[in-house]
């Protein structure tokens, strides 16, 4: 298929921010309980690679449009655990190398380059591959409640960048970092963590060290493998664009779409234990996605006791 000539970054083609993308990143901040920063910079983060035809990426490095936040995960067992959230930022997408089509060579498809993508990184509060799995759930529930991100992880809408380190018990120092990039499914991310774990304590316990570096996740086989050595901030030569000016908005902007917000699930779940009598379970469970909750209350609208028929609305959408 033909590839635009903006996705190919044919000589003379300049970026425009997008004002809806901008709209949206500010949105999702907001549901992150993040600060949204009223100015921040886009910057040009070089590097040479098959999915980049510009040689570099439009990012943003010192001053993201969205500073740091936190949500709540639940766990098993009734526990909850609070993940910190470092930045968000808007970038360019890359585009998509396919090894799988040809047993010779590797394709690359260039149709989502320069598209705008939203970059969410979290603090390393993570401790296990559950809670890893329990945080990417409960950020594709409040993106879908947002409407900033429909979550279809098969179709590449949601993707995690997976950072594994190990270290042993009692150490208060993080050990060596490896990247699994571009983990496409909340099950895969668990099974990436787990195999690269021990294989990072099956080094260690050898004798050998950790070398930090860029690694892919086969599901097929079950395993991650070597991509390339990772690259330091100082590698990429990062520098303001001088194609982009600096983005500015006013907190008047911010309070709008605040305003404007849908009730998250956070908020849902609140309401619906205290007004409808229902367990925290079943009020997580139907908070979970917005058409069930939406469903549920629809249930409800036809019902005389709303108070007294909750639970059992709940046990019928439930089950």
């Amino acid at each position: 298929a033909p590839v635009a000539l903006v996705d190919a970054a044919m000589p003379g083609m300049l970026p425009v921010i997008n004002e809806e993308c901008v709209r949206q990143a500010v949105r999702t901040g907001l549901g992150l309980n993040a600060q949204s920063n009223l100015r921040s910079v886009f910057d040009r983060k070089n590097y040479f690679y098959p999915d980049l035809p510009q040689g570099y990426q439009i990012s943003q490095y010192k001053s993201p449009i969205v500073g740091e936040g936190e949500i709540v995960v639940e766990l098993d067992g009734g526990k909850s655990a609070t993940i910190g959230i470092e930045r968000l930022h808007l970038e360019q997408d890359a585009g998509k190398l396919l090894h799988d089509q040809s047993p010779t060579m590797s394709y690359v498809d260039l149709n989502r380059c320069g598209v705008a993508l939203m970059e969410i990184v979290s603090k390393p509060d993570i401790r296990d591959a559950e809670q890893a799995k329990a945080y990417v759930t409960k950020l594709r529930s409040i993106l879908r409640y947002l409407g900033t991100c429909d979550g279809d992880m098969e179709k590449g809408n949601l993707r995690a960048d997976v950072n594994v380190s190990v270290r042993r018990a009692g150490d208060t120092k993080f050990g060596t970092r490896c990247e699994i990039k571009n983990v496409n499914s909340i099950r895969f991310i668990g099974q990436a963590i787990e195999y690269e774990a021990r294989r990072q304590i099956g080094i260690i316990e050898d004798g050998g060290t950790i070398d930090q570096e860029t690694r892919l996740y086969d599901p097929g086989k079950g395993e991650t493998r070597s991509m390339r050595s990772k690259e330091e901030a100082h590698d990429y030569r990062y520098f303001p664009d001088p194609d982009l000016l600096p983005l500015e908005f006013a907190q008047t902007y911010v309070d709008a779409l605040k305003a404007d917000l849908p009730e998250l699930p956070d908020e849902k779940k609140v309401r619906f234990i205290k007004d409808f009598a229902l367990t925290p379970y079943d009020a997580s469970v139907l908070v979970s996605e917005r058409e069930s909750a939406d469903f549920y209350e629809t249930v409800l609208e036809g019902l005389a006791n709303k108070a007294r028929d909750g639970k059992l609305a709940a046990n019928w959408v439930i089950n």
